[in-house]
């Protein structure tokens, strides 16, 4: 395993890290998650992500749970969270960024979580309805409050990442310093286009999610949907036309000869095809068994084989069908 500067921070993440959406409360209790946090620990991994959201709370609570078992040094371990959705109806409580909410929110993640701080918070999504600037102020004082070290933002779009930074920059504030976008093979064209200026400019750091596409890169879906696959899941089913395109699992297939000849599986090739990125500081993964997680973060071993020439034969085989 790797180490990447958070873009321009000094913090070292782990090339692959370990994410709980979905699976944590819902599909793996404490006992398992334990179990995938300490393998992946073991591997290297020092990045462990989650959000308030995640299964409405509980997704922090099973971390917690895990890092008050596991015991390892605060120093060596790296935990985040993410605001914006809330966990109850009514004003100030969900889908807002508002100082009121963000200020409250963080103690409700770190009482769940059990620490002390968190490492890197995210505001989940934008929220237009809040001046940028209220928001801006309020994750910088959650910083020098010392309840979180880095702030960032998860799914904004570039000009409004930009103008967040150039507030703190004016107010001599903490800046956002990395983002957390959905990328990978089928889904470029934010964090290898709308973004290409940010990384030079504000040395953004990224935080990449979904490198399997929901599952659709594993080519679990080329058959339909598996009774016991993420899809199958009422939650998650506004998933299932993606995770049945057939042009897109015929893409997949293709990518497993490929994969093949390199010595690994399509979910590796692809979670390395996303870390072959030099701008990607980190690949956040999910893992709802052992075995998947042990299988995903061998992606690390096809990462010297991604040569030009094989760079090219994947986008020769999915750039049409990205978006």
């Amino acid at each position: 395993m790797q180490y990447r500067r958070l873009g321009r921070a000094g913090l070292q993440v782990s090339e692959l890290s370990f994410g709980s959406w979905v699976t944590y409360a819902n599909q793996i209790d404490v006992k398992a998650a334990r179990e995938c946090m300490a393998a992946a620990y073991e591997a290297g991994v020092n990045f462990f992500d989650n959000a308030e959201a995640y299964a409405a709370g509980q997704s922090e609570v099973v971390m917690g749970e895990a890092f008050k078992a596991l015991g390892w040094p605060r120093m060596s371990y790296i935990v985040s969270t993410k605001f914006y959705w809330g966990l109850a109806e009514g004003p100030n409580r969900k889908n807002t960024l508002n100082r009121k909410y963000l200020m409250q929110a963080i103690d409700g993640s770190l009482q769940r979580l059990q620490l002390e701080h968190v490492d890197l918070v995210f505001c989940h999504r934008p929220d237009p309805h809040t001046p940028i600037e209220e928001t801006v102020w309020a994750m910088s004082d959650m910083i020098r409050q010392g309840k979180a070290l880095y702030w960032g933002t998860s799914e904004w779009s570039a000009e409004e990442i930009r103008a967040a930074w150039e507030i703190a920059e004016r107010h001599h504030l903490h800046k956002p310093v990395m983002e957390q976008p959905q990328y990978h093979l089928f889904h470029r064209r934010r964090v290898e286009k709308e973004y290409a200026r940010l990384y030079e400019d504000l040395g953004l750091g990224l935080t990449t999610w979904s490198p399997l596409a929901s599952g659709l890169l594993t080519g679990k879906y080329r058959g339909g949907i598996p009774d016991d696959s993420r899809g199958a899941m009422q939650t998650m089913a506004f998933l299932r036309d993606q995770l049945t395109d057939t042009a897109r699992n015929e893409a997949v297939a293709r990518l497993d000869g490929l994969a093949r000849d390199l010595g690994g599986t399509v979910a590796q090739l692809a979670i390395a095809w996303c870390a072959r990125n030099p701008h990607v500081s980190t690949v956040i993964t999910g893992a709802s068994r052992l075995s998947q997680l042990q299988d995903n973060l061998k992606a690390v071993d096809l990462l010297p084989k991604l040569t030009p020439e094989v760079m090219q034969r994947i986008d020769e085989l999915t750039l049409d069908l990205a978006r």
